[in-house]
């Protein structure tokens, strides 16, 4: 990963009456057609210990070229359309962005 990459990532509890699987498809949705989402990640926490997740239990992670193409997707009417459903149906969330400090990058293993 290049230094100059950009991450948003974001943590959250649904609420308790929430749809997770269609928000989970509406997140992959959406970042399929905003060009300026270089990759997209999310998970379920399934290993971490009640005490250390304070009812945290999904994560999402996305990767921009730099922060000029974060906010591009933040501005996008798609992302801004999204963000009030997503945020209808969180519980409690917590969103780090920041710029990527590359200390290892991911091995690629050739076909």
């Amino acid at each position: 990963m290049a230094a100059s990459e950009f991450k948003h990532l974001v943590v959250v509890k649904f609420k308790e009456d929430a749809k997770a699987d269609e928000i989970l498809k509406g997140s992959e949705n959406l970042v399929s057609q905003i060009d300026s989402v270089k990759s997209f990640e999310w998970g379920e926490d399934k290993e971490s210990h009640e005490m250390l997740r304070q009812g945290f239990t999904h994560a999402f992670s996305m990767t921009f070229e730099n922060k000029d193409a974060y906010v591009s997707f933040t501005k996008h009417p798609l992302h801004v359309k999204f963000s009030a459903a997503f945020t209808a149906v969180i519980e409690k969330i917590v969103i780090l962005d920041f710029t990527v400090a590359a200390v290892k990058s991911p091995v690629v293993v050739p076909p």
